[in-house]
């Protein structure tokens, strides 16, 4: 009898052991499907701050000007001088889960933007699916604040897809009341061309006289950039900010070139979807990496976070790098390979 117990209750240890060990494996194995998931994108926690408590999601996703090099940086500066609690998006490659700045059809968490507070993108030719985009969709029709840098006027071109339900965001839309697509119905430009010679001729900010009391240019005197100057049309409803000027070279003490008409390369403007709310955007053709080594354009865009979330702007917004910034000249398939959104925390 005493056998027989001994061995029911090795039996029992076994079992419940091989229980153990089946249990731990499934609860690792959910562990690392949902490791990649989380990995897929990076958030910066705000703390004290005047933005305490809102939330921001910055969209990466282009693949010439480094958003995903300039978004972690300002993300950074909003979260830790301002409390402003950051997410920043990402091109991912659903295999590798590497950044992969021409990968334009997978931008993974998206549903961030379910409780943001402000959206800033910086895409470019992106072609989302549906259940992605539909996010976007959703964000815009609620009327929340918009943000857009550079590429924005030309985020979305579904040339693979013309019949996806979102193709009416393509920035050559056709779609009666979508003409011109996301650049033109809110933000008020799509793709035109470059004004300036694009790798030979920068841009020196000219503050519109008409807009000195906007907060939006608190602190704001001194912009020059590398990246060229826009051509932006008629801005219907806008508010122009700053022009931007053609500068004769790649450097900040460049001669303008006279020869060009300054055009608007910042300004403010409302938007709203058929069926949707009215809300804001704010807009730069300015904002590649390397355009933000410039503190007074990174000001710029600190104070249109402040004045798109309805908070009051800074009167000279401190905007020091938190942590070293080295960003990538701009230039097609010059992302840096082999990084993470991980390598960005």
């Amino acid at each position: 009898m005493k056998k027989r117990t001994k061995i029911m209750s090795i039996l029992l240890l076994v079992t419940v052991c091989g229980f153990a060990a089946c249990s731990g494996t499934t609860a690792t194995q959910e562990q690392q499907a949902q490791e990649p998931e989380a990995e897929q994108w990076v958030t910066y926690r705000g703390g004290e701050g005047p933005g305490k408590g809102k939330k921001i999601v910055l969209i990466s996703g282009d693949e010439e000007y480094r958003s995903e090099e300039a978004l972690p940086m300002l993300a950074q500066i909003l979260a830790e001088r301002y409390g402003f609690t950051c997410t920043v998006l990402f091109s991912v490659d659903s295999l590798t889960g590497e950044i992969d700045a021409n990968e334009s059809s997978n931008i993974p968490g998206l549903a961030n933007l379910e409780s943001a507070d402000l959206m800033v993108i910086f895409t470019r030719f992106r072609e989302l699916p549906p259940d992605q985009m539909g996010y976007i969709d959703a964000y815009l029709k609620a009327g929340k604040p918009v943000i857009g840098l550079r590429t924005a006027t030309h985020a979305f071109h579904y040339a693979k897809n013309p019949n996806d339900p979102y193709a009416k965001y393509d920035f050559q839309s056709t779609v009666p009341g979508w003409e011109q697509g996301f650049g033109k119905i809110v933000l008020g430009e799509t793709w035109v061309s470059h004004h300036g010679d694009h790798g030979k001729e920068g841009t020196r900010g000219l503050n519109n006289e008409a807009a000195a009391d906007n907060p939006i240019l608190n602190g704001v005197a001194d912009i020059w950039v590398p990246t060229d100057v826009y051509t932006v049309g008629s801005l219907e409803g806008a508010d122009v900010l700053v022009y931007g000027q053609s500068t004769s070279g790649m450097t900040a003490d460049a001669p303008i070139n006279k020869d060009k008409e300054a055009l608007p390369v910042a300004w403010t403007r409302m938007y709203q979807l058929e069926g949707g709310k009215e809300g804001k955007a704010f807009t730069t053709t300015m904002g590649a990496s390397v355009d933000l080594v410039n503190e007074d354009l990174r000001r710029l865009l600190v104070n249109a976070c402040f004045w798109a979330v309805g908070q009051p702007v800074p009167e000279k917004a401190d905007v020091a790098f938190v942590s070293p910034y080295q960003p990538t000249m701009f230039g097609f398939d010059s992302f840096k390979k082999g990084k993470s959104p991980a390598d960005y925390k």
